[in-house]
C-alpha cells in the first residue's frame, strides 16, 4: 500500500511537471511538493524516524553538492555575460549559415563537456547561443542539440559526467579504457541528431544580434572576466583530481576567486556603475526556480531510492531480461525518468567486481546508456534541467521535437558499441 502511494505521488508529480504550461503551475512547485510528500510517506511508514532523518540528510548532502555546483557555474556564466565577455567569442564565429553554426556549436559542446563536465558546458554554450541567435525557436533547437551533445561528450570521459566519474572512482572502469571504448559510440549519439537538425537549417542565414557598443576599458574587462571564468571552470575538474574533494568545492573556489577579481576590477569606478558587474547582481539574475525544481525532483528520486524501489527495479530487470545489453538499455531509458546517479549507484551495489571485473564491457555500456539515455527528456539530466531553466523550454515541446532525435542517437550509439565489441 505504502509502495503504491509513493509511486502514485511520483507519477502524479511527474505529470504535473510535464503539463506545466496547461496547468499554469510552475514545475518547481510541483517538484518540491512531490519530493516532500514522498519523504513524508516514507517517514510515516517507518519504525525509526531517526534513521529516516539520517537518510534524508545523507541524500540532501549529495543533492546540495549538485545544487551548489549548479549555482556557482550559473553565477560565473552570468558574470561573463554582464561583462559582455561572450561577445568576444561570438565575434570570432563568422559563418552566416545556421546549418554550419549548429554543427560548430555541437562539436564544441561535445569535446568541451569531456574536458569540463556536461552541466557546466551546457550552461556556457546555451548562454553563448543566446548571443548568436535572435529568434526564440532557433535557440530552442540549438539548446536541444546542446543537451544531447553535452551528455554524449560527458559519457566517454571520466570527468564529463557524474555517473562515469562514479564508475571511475568505484574501480569499475579506468580512464584510458573508457575513453577508448566510448569515443566512437558517443560521437554516433551526437552526430546523428546533429545532421538531422542541421538539414532543417539548410540554406538559412543568421540574423545577428547587434553587439552592444562598449568602450576600450569595458572590452578589456570583458576579456579578463571571460578568460578568468573559462579558466576557472576548466580548473574545477583539475582541482577535484588533485584534492579528491567533490566538484562543488572547486566550483565554490572558482566563484570566490571571480568575486575577488571583479571587486578589484571595479573598485575605482563609480559605485552605481560598478553595481551591475558585481557577483551580488549576477546572483540575482540566476534562475532560482530552476535550482528549486532540481532540488524537488532529486528529493523525490532519493525517496524512491531509500524506500528500496530503485534497487527492486534493478533486481527485477536482471531477473527478467537476463542479458547485459538489455539491462544496460533498460537502465539508460529509465535514466530519462529518474536520475541516472541513483540508478548507477544501485547497479554498483548489485553487481560486484567479481561478477564484472574492472573494464568489463557491462560497465562501459552502462556508462554509455545512463549517460546519454537521459537526453530523451529535458528533465532526464542535470544539463537538461539547467538548459530548461535558461531558455525556459517547455517539457512537451522538447519531448515532441528533440526526444525522438535523442532516442535515435541513443540507438546509434548502442549499435556502434555492440559492433565494436563484435569486431574486437
Amino acid at each position: 500500500m505504502i509502495t503504491a502511494a509513493i509511486i502514485i505521488i511520483f507519477v502524479l508529480g511527474y505529470i504535473a511537471i510535464a503539463l506545466e504550461h496547461p496547468l499554469k503551475i510552475n514545475k518547481a512547485a510541483s517538484a518540491l511538493i512531490t519530493g516532500v510528500v514522498c519523504w513524508t510517506i516514507y517517514m510515516l511508514q517507518s519504525e525509526s524516524s531517526h534513521e529516516v532523518g539520517e537518510e534524508l540528510l545523507h541524500h540532501l548532502g549529495e543533492i546540495s553538492s549538485i545544487l551548489f555546483f549548479l549555482l556557482g557555474a550559473m553565477t560565473i556564466v552570468e558574470l561573463i555575460d554582464s561583462h559582455n565577455g561572450f561577445d568576444i567569442i561570438t565575434q570570432k564565429i563568422t559563418t552566416s549559415s545556421k546549418q554550419k553554426l549548429l554543427l560548430i556549436i555541437t562539436l564544441i559542446t561535445f569535446f568541451l563537456s569531456a574536458l569540463l563536465d556536461n552541466l557546466t558546458t551546457a550552461i556556457v554554450m546555451t548562454s553563448l547561443c543566446a548571443k548568436l541567435l535572435s529568434e526564440k525557436e532557433d535557440r530552442l533547437w540549438f539548446a536541444g542539440m546542446i543537451v544531447i551533445a553535452a551528455n554524449a561528450g560527458g559519457a566517454w570521459s571520466p570527468l564529463g559526467d557524474v555517473t562515469t566519474t562514479m564508475l571511475w572512482i568505484g574501480g569499475q572502469i579506468t580512464a584510458l579504457n573508457i575513453m577508448k571504448q566510448l569515443i566512437l559510440p558517443s560521437i554516433a549519439v551526437c552526430i546523428i541528431p546533429a545532421l538531422i537538425v542541421s538539414y532543417r537549417y539548410k540554406g538559412k542565414k543568421i540574423t545577428y544580434i547587434p553587439v552592444v557598443e562598449t568602450t576600450t576599458a569595458e572590452k578589456k574587462d570583458g576579456k579578463i572576466i571571460l578568460l578568468a571564468g573559462i579558466g576557472f571552470l576548466i580548473f574545477v575538474p583539475v582541482f577535484k583530481t588533485l584534492t579528491h574533494l567533490p566538484p562543488f568545492m572547486g566550483m565554490l573556489l572558482a566563484l570566490g576567486l571571480m568575486w575577488v577579481i571583479t571587486t578589484f576590477l571595479h573598485k575605482s569606478k563609480d559605485a552605481e556603475h560598478a553595481a551591475k558587474y558585481t557577483v551580488a547582481r549576477a546572483l540575482q539574475k540566476v534562475d532560482t526556480p530552476s535550482i528549486l525544481f532540481f532540488l524537488g525532483i532529486l528529493l523525490a528520486v532519493s525517496a524512491l531510492q531509500s524506500f528500496g524501489l530503485l534497487k527492486s527495479l534493478a533486481v527485477f530487470l536482471t531477473n527478467t531480461l537476463q542479458n547485459d545489453y538489455l539491462i544496460g538499455i533498460a537502465l539508460g531509458l529509465l535514466s530519462a525518468i529518474v536520475d541516472n546517479v541513483p540508478l548507477v549507484a544501485a547497479s554498483q551495489g548489485m553487481y560486484d567486481l567479481n561478477t564484472y571485473p574492472t573494464d568489463h564491457f557491462f560497465w562501459e555500456f552502462l556508462a554509455l546508456t545512463t549517460g546519454t539515455g537521459g537526453s530523451a527528456l529535458i528533465i532526464g539530466t542535470a544539463a537538461g534541467v539547467a538548459v530548461m531553466g535558461i531558455e525556459h523550454i517547455d517539457f512537451m515541446w522538447y519531448l515532441k521535437k528533440i526526444g525522438w532525435l535523442a532516442l535515435l542517437g541513443f540507438v546509434a550509439g548502442i549499435l556502434v558499441f555492440i559492433l565494436q565489441m563484435q569486431l574486437g
